[in-house]
């Protein structure tokens, strides 16, 4: 049986009709590991004892006619910023180099009661606050496409092992496009939930133990297959356990049910943060491709705010949340900053600054412009099922580590660019807490793969998951880097 870039859900399938073994599922999986992670870095935890003795335990239940849910026996990885019971968590933090959980992240944890069969984790960069990933008790994973370029942050090990068909199936994290950059980059499908359907406690950081749900993460699976991205959110979507008596989640089906109903919008490109030109015809060949199946497609319109006024307020959003977890030093310093700045200021990296230093009352007056930018995204999707636009203005990019991420830039169409445009596009719907799938859609001159980022009404997730099976059926799927087909 050919197990490389199967289905996870279909993998289950087999296991429980003893059509394989989760053991010789595992081994299969563990050998990918052992030939292709040297060169990728993405897998930097295993328990295999662990991991062996659950698979034999799957193999029992199966024969005596137990079913343990979806995901039955199968092996996979989980990101490394997601807490694992027993197995190692560090999340790019030195100081938590040891850190061995008591408890797995709620998400995880769904993922274990379907029956699955956590085996080694991936890496992120330190606080899962960078698009690449490295760190100092892992060091860099690479892009199985081409080692010399980044996989991307903060899910970047998860994508890196998905592509070369290390795992089949993972659970990343996004607050600054860390599901959907490093989707684009690797060439797989990930799914950014609306915020607030998946629990995201248990994330490190904050870390183990903290009860609060922060504003703007979320946590969403990652594969190579629509199917499976969709069997997954089914898995993780649930209420918090002190919500649960009262608590439900029925999304809506899909908009649409045929391909002559949908209506799509094409954002393509923007003088707010340029594209580069591969990216654009990529995202453009995937709207035609939908206008070729009967779809409605619109690439002039446009939500009604201005894009760069809301980088500002998702920057200062995505700066109030993070800043929280810091050091005193380091908001005493961003305070310091501020104060001593022109307040009509808004460049980086003062803007970042401002973030961190932020109070509770201009926190309010930034949410509350950050609910009419939601107002104005309502009123969009009142003529539109879905939009699609970049996950990032390039495709994957040569490795930079320059620790001022500052003074890092992008070449984009030859033109040099600030290194924190890269979150532009990612927080153009982040902060409104829209559903977002990222789905593979084409190959830059370099063979370097680009995704899109399907965009759908708040709790629409259904929709832009539908729109991304229409893409894999009459566009483009998942495609192995070369030389991970076998």
């Amino acid at each position: 049986m050919n197990l490389l870039y199967r289905s996870a859900f279909a993998i289950a399938q087999d296991i429980k009709a003893q059509k394989t073994s989760a053991r010789e599922v595992l081994e299969f999986f563990l050998a990918r590991v052992a030939r292709f992670n040297p060169e990728l870095n993405c897998v930097v935890a295993l328990d295999e004892s662990a991991a062996l003795a659950r698979a034999d335990e799957a193999d029992a239940a199966a024969a005596r006619g137990e079913d343990w849910g979806p995901l039955h026996g199968v092996p996979l990885t989980i990101k490394d910023a997601l807490s694992t019971k027993g197995l190692v968590t560090v999340g790019g933090i030195p100081e938590c180099r040891d850190n061995i959980p008591a408890e797995n992240a709620l998400a995880v944890q769904s993922y274990v009661d379907a029956g699955a069969n956590i085996f080694g984790k991936t890496n992120v960069p330190f606080m899962s606050s960078d698009l690449q990933s490295f760190n100092e008790v892992y060091g860099t994973t690479n892009n199985p496409w081409n080692t010399q370029r980044t996989c991307g942050g903060s899910s970047g090990g998860a994508a890196s092992a998905l592509a070369a068909g290390l795992t089949p199936l993972e659970l990343g994290s996004d607050i600054g496009g860390s599901i959907r950059t490093p989707s684009h980059f690797n060439g797989v499908y990930g799914h950014k939930p609306s915020f607030g359907i998946v629990p995201s406690r248990g994330h490190l950081p904050p870390g183990e133990g903290v009860l609060s749900e922060g504003d703007l993460s979320v946590v969403g699976p990652l594969g190579t297959c629509v199917d499976d991205l969709e069997a997954a959110l089914d898995l993780v979507a649930r209420p918090m356990p002190e919500d649960a008596p009262a608590w439900k989640l029925d999304l809506p089906p899909a908009s649409f049910s045929d391909p002559f109903e949908l209506r799509v919008a094409v954002w393509s490109d923007d003088a707010f943060c340029p594209v580069d030109d591969d990216v654009k015809k990529s995202i453009e060949a995937a709207g035609n491709s939908l206008a070729a199946i009967g779809a409605h497609v619109d690439s002039e319109a446009r939500p009604d705010f201005d894009p760069a006024d809301n980088e500002i307020n998702y920057s200062l959003l995505l700066m109030a949340e993070m800043g929280g977890g810091m050091p005193d030093a380091v908001f005493e310093g961003a305070s310091a900053m501020v104060a001593a700045s022109d307040p009509t200021d808004m460049s980086q990296p003062l803007l970042q600054m401002r973030g961190i230093a932020l109070s509770h009352r201009d926190w309010l007056h930034q949410n509350e412009k950050r609910l009419k930018i939601r107002a104005a995204w309502t009123r969009f999707f009142q003529d539109f099922d879905v939009l699609l636009c970049p996950c990032a203005m390039v495709p994957a990019f040569p490795h930079d580590h320059n620790p001022d991420m500052h003074a890092r830039v992008l070449q984009v169409n030859g033109q040099a660019r600030p290194y924190i445009d890269i979150l532009s596009w990612a927080g153009l719907t982040l902060n409104a807490y829209l559903p977002v799938t990222a789905a593979p859609v084409g190959l830059s001159k370099d063979g370097l793969p680009i995704g899109v980022q399907l965009v759908a009404p708040f709790l629409g997730d259904r929709s832009s998951l539908a729109v991304a099976r229409l893409l894999e059926k009459h566009h483009r799927a998942f495609t192995p880097p070369p030389g991970y087909e076998q």
